[in-house]
Parts: structure tokens; C-alpha cells; sequence
């Protein structure tokens, strides 16, 4: 099965403002794109498109949703959880025919807050800077296997490897793992069929129950042990519950990051005085990657209105599903000054990783992840540009990610 075969969208709600209906999203699920999406995909929408619109075919599965391009509705959706509900959004526990969620992503208010307690230590700050020796020492190596070609993939060579080897350390696993990963992450992320990513879901699942269950036999010193063995409101967690804690460690640690690597280093390599500036300058590193995380803001995620409420002047009644694109949020003309233009030292409020009680818990390490690739490449590569004569495809949906990026330099 295709994943462009989807079923007809049920009809256009009464509380819809015919005004506000549109029938063609341009970022649906499977879309790829030889444009640079952030050139003339977002601005055109921000240009055609009311700042909410209801899409008929956008949300996955070709059913409808609404559409909230402004920053200021975004942030009232994340932090309204008495009218919007988080839970049911990602496919793959449905396509497996099973009922686990991955946790804290797609829990709601009280409960989400005790699983978030759960999980905050393996993200506290301290915690984070025992990673750093680790993380750098991946980066390193990454960038000196390539440095000497004059050229590279960029995604495969470093922006898909880094972050799996970094979530291969949190969870105690042997670095020789890192290609079935790979392949398994293409397969959920990326799918060439709906069969597919079932079967990329499957092999996930299985994993980590086998490794949930070894982990209760033999503890180690990693973030699953630590799950495992931890205690919810003085019970053990369920099987389930360790499954979607365990699958949102896999999926989320690995395809965010590896997505927002790539589009940064493209932006880098289609802007060397950036690139120049950063590389001669690395203090600015860690500011700059605010302003890239606004400019490239790659993820949409979902809610579900649960009662009736008014947000960015429309109506949403219960059943109706908002999404919060925030590569939408990231360039709102109204939030923003000039937001088509990467100003290095802007300092943005963004919503790159959402805001409120669901704000990615994982966002220090991203942000850590992130900057030390660009130290690392920046410290060891001259300037670099895209490959002549290449076409650079881009999935758009609903995650933007380069498929590819050949990047080429004077060894």
C-alpha cells in the first residue's frame, strides 16, 4: 500500500467557515520536494493562507485538521490542556495493533506530570554534562572519517550516525548497532509504503521489549535501567508504559536531531559567511543555533480539541485536530522581524520544541548535540559548499528533513 492511498476526508464540518477551507496542504505525510521549503513552500502559505485554515487532507492519513501558522496561537494550544488533549497521534502502536502510547509525549495532565518527574533527572543539567566528553568524542570521530575525502553525504556520513550514537550510549548499547538503527529509523520516518513502516515500528518494538526485558534481569548504568527500575506513584511500571518510554527514546532522540543537524549544516553551506563567521568565531555557536532552530524549525505535532473553544478567532469544536507546524511558527511575519532572514545574534522565543507542560524534555541535549557538531565540523573542515549539479530532495511531511546532502571542500 502507498502512502499517498488514503481514504476520502469526511465532510467539512458546519462550525467551518467555508472562508477557511482549503483542499490542498502542500506538507502532508510522504510529500517530497526538490524546493528549499523554507524559500517558497512556508512563505507562499504565509502569503496565500489565512493564519488559520482548515486543511481537508493534511493530517496523516488524508483526514483534515486545522492549520495555526501564528507563534501566538501555537503557544495557547501547547499550554491548554483543559481544551486540547495530546494522546493518539503517532501511528505505530495502532499499526501493530497494540493500545501503548510513547510516553510523556502523548499523555495528558495529571498524569503526564508524573511521568515527566520520572524522567527529569536523566535530564537535568548535571546530567547533561556528564554526556559531554561522550557526545564530542562521537562528533570527532564522525568529522575525521570524512575530512580527508574533500566531500561527503552530510546525512548519512554525520547527521544520521551522531545522534544514534549518542542514544546508543544513553542506553548502554554497542556501537556496532548503529546501522540496523539507521535502517530502522528510515523505516518509521521515512517510508516508502504504509507496510513499511509498519515493519520498521515491528522491529523497534520488538527491540525494545527484548531489551526491557534484559535490562530487568542484568541493570546497567543507562536510561532504560533507569526506567525500569524506577517507581510510579509507589508501583512499578507496566510493560507498556516502559515500551512507550522506551520507543519515544528511540524515535524522538533520533530523527529530530538528525533533521535539524541537516538543515542547519544546508543553510551553512548555502551561506559561507555564516559558515566563516562561526568557524572564526565558535563563541557565537550556541546563540546561532537559537536563530537556526527558529529559521529551520522542522516538526508538526498534534492536539485534539476535547472541548469547544475559540483560539486564533475560529471556532474548534470537540474531534477537531490542530496542528502546531512549527516550521509555520518560526517564520510568522508577526512574531518575527524579517523572519525569511537568518540574523545569527536575534535570540528568538521560538516553539521549535513546543512550550508549556509538553515542552521536549530532551531539548538540552539537542541543543548540546547540535552545537558540538557544528564546533567539531566547523574546527575541522574549510569552507564548504553543496556538491555542484546535485538536486537536494526534502521529505516535508510532516517532519522537513534533507534526504540528502553532498557537501564538498578543498582537502
Amino acid at each position: 500500500m502507498d502512502l499517498s492511498q488514503t481514504p476520502a476526508p469526511p465532510p467539512v464540518p458546519s462550525h467551518v467557515p467555508n472562508d477557511l477551507v482549503r483542499h490542498s496542504y502542500p506538507m502532508s505525510l510522504g510529500t517530497v520536494t526538490a524546493e528549499n521549503p523554507y524559500e517558497t513552500i512556508i512563505p507562499a502559505l504565509h502569503r496565500d493562507y489565512p493564519p488559520v485554515f482548515y486543511s481537508t487532507n493534511g493530517y496523516p492519513g488524508g483526514q483534515p485538521m486545522w492549520v495555526f501558522q501564528r507563534r501566538k496561537d501555537q503557544t495557547d494550544i501547547y499550554q491548554d490542556t483543559e481544551h486540547f488533549s495530546s494522546k493518539d497521534f503517532s501511528p505505530f502502536a495502532k499499526l501493530l495493533g497494540e493500545t501503548w502510547s510513547p510516553i510523556p509525549t502523548e499523555i495528558d495532565p495529571p498524569q503526564h506530570q508524573y511521568y515527566r518527574n520520572l524522567l527529569n533527572p536523566l535530564f537535568s543539567p548535571k546530567k547533561m554534562a556528564t554526556l559531554e566528553a561522550s557526545v564530542r568524542q562521537f562528533a570527532q570521530e564522525a568529522v575525521a572519517k570524512i575530512q580527508a575525502k574533500g566531500e561527503c553525504d552530510f546525512m548519512q556520513d554525520l547527521a544520521f550516525q551522531f545522534p544514534i550514537q549518542v542514544f546508543l550510549e544513553l542506553l548502554g548499547l554497542p556501537l556496532d548497532e548503529l546501522p540496523k538503527f539507521m535502517r530502522w529509523e528510515l523505516m518509521m520516518t521515512h517510508p516508502r509504503s504504509l507496510e513499511e513502516m509498519t515493519e520498521g515500528a515491528r522491529l523497534v518494538r520488538d527491540f525494545m521489549v527484548e531489551t526491557i526485558e534484559q535490562r530487568s534481569r542484568e541493570p546497567q548504568d543507562d536510561f532504560l535501567t533507569y526506567v525500569i527500575h524506577s517507581e510510579l506513584q509507589g508501583r512499578k511500571l507496566t510493560r507498556d508504559e516502559m515500551l512507550g518510554f522506551g520507543f519515544l527514546l528511540f524515535l524522538a532522540g533520533l530523527d529530530t536531531v538528525s533533521t535539524h543537524i541537516g538543515l542547519l549544516f544546508r543553510h551553512l553551506a548555502e551561506h559561507p559567511e555564516h559558515q566563516n563567521l562561526l568557524r572564526a568565531q565558535p563563541e557565537l555557536i550556541p546563540l546561532a543555533v537559537e536563530e537556526f532552530l527558529r529559521a529551520y524549525a522542522a516538526v508538526t505535532t498534534y492536539r485534539t480539541c476535547i472541548k469547544p473553544i475559540s483560539i486564533g478567532g475560529v471556532q474548534l469544536m470537540p474531534g477537531d485536530r490542530a496542528a502546531m507546524v512549527t516550521s509555520l511558527s518560526g517564520r510568522d511575519p508577526e512574531a518575527f522581524d524579517n523572519p525569511g532572514e537568518v540574523r545569527l545574534d536575534r535570540n528568538p522565543r521560538h516553539t521549535t520544541f513546543a512550550s508549556g507542560p509538553h515542552r521536549c524534555i530532551g531539548a538540552p541535549l539537542a541543543r548540546r548535540e547540535l552545537t558540538i557538531a557544528m564546533e567539531e565540523f566547523l574546527k575541522a573542515i574549510p569552507e564548504f559548499r553543496i556538491k555542484p549539479g546535485v538536486e537536494l530532495l526534502t521529505s516535508i511531511g510532516p517532519i522537513i528533513q534533507p534526504l540528502s546532502l553532498p557537501l564538498v571542500w578543498e582537502s
